[in-house]
């Protein structure tokens, strides 16, 4: 069977590609025809041609589904619980459900992607033992845990694009020798040895799963402090930060994903300075860190030292634990600054806090690194009780976390909550094509929250706890740029932003009702619900005091047939949610996405092309090439890519979204190779005053054309 979506070709169309394999094929979109137009038909038929000539002689066949699942579970590729929870009758069922649906992928990337890195192989690589509707219905059968009607509703969104999980979810569903459903982990890491060389042990057990894993470095005491009373003893945290490398480069998932890791640190640690001085391309050897991101976490209280010509105050982290009696990390630094300056108790350094920043956009422009948190901008608008300290690899999981503490034999005394990335994303183009964006978000709640209600990591107990406690997950959203250009609304214009505002805040109702459906089922909230701002109902003030809607005439039109929440509805969900609760402690998180925006065609999470043909180095096969979806000869105009579109227009955009996300979004910024380091600040304050929680990559243009572009968070395992 074809598995590719090809518009009948004319004979002589046929005849100028007669002859030529998949690889050439797909290279002509780097080729402009005899009109001066981009050959989108060569990459359909590339598509067409890498089955016929690749996937369909390297496919196992079986005569029939049930001879299929008996070998398969037979020979322990399928887990055999999975596929116990239901008849063989329904599996049928759902399996002609499944093909009958006819799906076709729509690029030569989508399809190369997802059989080399999605679907499952003998165990000597060289044959496929599923197409993409096995690969659908395994996922759906997993997740929905013998719920015939979820199932279902999941294959469903699935095939029909509307709904993605993440790559570890999709990987790995239904598999029986597989890694985590889980995309990433957040860690936190206390001064004391015990919690650093659990940290460390921890991130190799993530890692080895196949996840990306982010540990909070800010509570370390600084190099040069003492230890037990001995003045300049500690090493400070670039030794850890050296272990945790070299943790990342040995454990991985089977050889198959590298192991990558990411380090978070406040901007007022003593050590910040040598923390940036590590990805320096000049730095030396015993500092340098080549593979571990970075990420710094700053308060709104730096811009106003900077704004003010001021010096910044670095804190001891030991002695702001002595004297508060919590780890730094805990503290609101905005709140304590003036405070902990006239403390003579906290040891303090200062660097001048413009030479800071300067020093902060050196390095991005050098590296990318490090992502930035606004530390008291996520913690504003975070429901949750709890302080949010620290980000993940893509910088779009933000939660509360708490430490662990050990007994003297190393077990555990109290056991914290540490954060897992429950994620899969919406194709905003396809959801709105639905028709029922109510039915779709309530499926991927359900099967988000059955991603998180299957995986028990018992080897990091602080994981497992937090994920149990919790509940939380976070639903992305993609191709919000191949939305928008298909409609002919350009990018970062007033209907841009009036569609990405009134779509994100449809998708923040929807949510909340599924997740309070499920606590209603379940008669279960998640573990602090009545200490949120849920539950006070302060959370709803700003959608019952005013009335949301769209703007612009196009938008309105844009969302006819949809039903856009009233003050009503708010009204009666917020009853709702104070008496029953939610069942997800965090909802929505907008990650960057990678390989799943190719299998699913969608432009990369919600951010604007790099190009609008994107250039990819796929192994041996070496070039692939993308086309942006939806794009024709036709509507160019409106595939204007990032660097060409500007930062203020994508913050403006993401700024929209933000206040609709309980979570954080992954927000790259591109420059042209004319940027310089007063450009990148410049943003930087842009964002902050617009309300943006992170910032992820800095990317300049002559990045991008080595084939770097959206090549990101692939460790993230989006």
């Amino acid at each position: 069977m074809v598995e590719t979506a090809l518009k009948d070709l004319d004979f002589k169309t046929q005849a100028r590609f007669e002859g030529m394999d998949y690889h050439a094929l797909n290279a002509m979109l780097n080729l402009y025809d005899a009109d001066g137009k981009i050959q989108f038909d060569a990459d359909k038929r590339a598509a067409r041609e890498y089955f016929l000539q690749h996937v369909n002689q390297n496919t196992v066949f079986f005569h029939s589904l049930k001879e299929r699942l008996d070998y398969l579970v037979e020979k322990e590729y399928y887990e055999p619980a999975v596929i116990e929870k239901y008849s063989l009758e329904f599996i049928q069922k759902l399996n002609d459900f499944a093909y009958g649906k006819k799906f076709r992928f729509e690029s030569f990337l989508g399809a190369f992607k997802y059989y080399t890195s999605y679907t499952l192989k003998t165990f000597d690589g060289k044959r496929y033992l599923e197409r993409f509707e096995d690969r659908v219905v395994m996922t759906g059968l997993g997740l929905a845990d013998g719920d015939e009607k979820l199932a279902m509703q999941i294959v469903d969104e699935i095939l029909s694009g509307r709904f993605q999980p993440a790559t570890p979810t999709f990987l790995n569903t239904g598999k029986a020798q597989r890694g985590e459903l889980v995309s990433c982990f957040l860690l936190r890491i206390e001064d004391n040895m015990e919690s650093i060389s659990r940290g460390i042990n921890s991130a190799l057990q993530l890692s080895k799963r196949g996840g990306g894993v982010a540990l909070l470095l800010s509570n370390i005491r600084e190099a040069g402090a003492p230890i037990k009373q001995i003045e300049n003893q500690s090493s400070g945290i670039i030794p850890v930060m050296k272990l945790l490398e070299d943790s990342f480069s040995y454990a991985n998932q089977l050889g198959a994903r590298q192991g990558a890791g990411a380090v978070y640190l406040n901007a007022h640690h003593p050590d910040i300075m040598r923390f940036l001085d590590t990805k320096r391309e000049n730095a030396d050897e015993k500092i340098r860190i080549k593979t571990l991101s970075l990420g710094v976490v700053v308060p709104d209280i730096t811009f106003e030292l900077a704004k003010n010509g001021e010096d910044m105050y670095l804190f001891s982290p030991y002695d702001v634990e002595k004297v508060y009696g919590v780890p730094f990390g805990d503290i609101s630094v905005s709140e304590k600054y003036r405070e902990m300056v006239d403390d003579a108790r906290i040891k303090k350094t200062k660097i001048n806090a413009r030479e800071f920043f300067q020093t902060l956009a050196e390095i991005q422009f050098e590296s990318g690194y490090p992502y930035i948190m606004f530390e008291d901008t996520v913690n504003k608008a975070n429901p949750i009780k709890g302080r949010i300290n620290m980000s993940n690899l893509c910088s779009e999981i933000l939660q509360v976390n708490t430490p662990t503490t050990y007994n003297e034999d190393l077990s555990y005394d109290q056991i914290g909550k540490d954060i897992s990335c429950n994620l899969g994303s919406l194709n905003i183009a396809l959801a709105m094509d639905g028709g029922n964006l109510g039915l779709t978000v309530d499926t991927s709640i359900r099967a988000l929250t059955a991603v998180s209600d299957q995986s028990h990591i018992r080897s990091v107990r602080s994981i497992e706890d937090g994920n149990d406690r919790t509940h939380a997950i976070g639903l992305g959203q993609m191709n919000l740029h191949g939305y928008l250009a298909r409609e002919h609304v350009h990018y970062g214009s007033e209907e841009g932003i009036d569609f990405t505002n009134i779509y994100f805040y449809t998708v923040l109702f929807h949510a909340l009702q599924a997740s309070n459906r499920i606590a209603i089922e379940r008669k279960q909230a998640f573990e602090g619900f009545e200490d949120s701002t849920y539950a006070s109902g302060t959370f709803f003030d700003k959608y019952l005091e005013q009335e949301w809607v769209p703007q612009t005439d196009k938008v309105k039109e844009m969302f006819a047939g949809h039903h856009i929440p009233t003050q009503g509805d708010w009204a009666e969900l917020k009853a709702s949610i104070q008496k029953h609760g939610i069942y997800n402690q965090n909802l929505q998180a907008v990650p960057p996405t990678g390989s799943i925006s190719y299998i699913n065609n969608s432009t990369s999470s919600i951010h604007p092309i790099a190009a609008k043909v994107e250039i990819r180095k796929e192994g041996k096969l070496g070039r692939v090439y993308y086309p942006a979806p939806f794009m024709t000869n036709e509507n160019l105009e409106y595939y204007q890519d990032a660097y060409e579109i500007g930062y203020e227009k994508v913050i403006d955009t993401y700024a929209a979204a933000t206040q609709h996300v309980d979570q954080g979004l992954s927000l790259t910024l591109f420059f042209k190779d004319t940027a310089t380091t007063r450009d990148i600040n410049k943003a930087q304050i842009y964002a902050w005053r617009k309300g943006i929680k992170t910032i992820y990559y800095i990317r300049l243009r002559q990045m991008a054309l080595e084939g770097t572009e959206l090549d990101m968070c692939v460790s993230c395992t989006l």
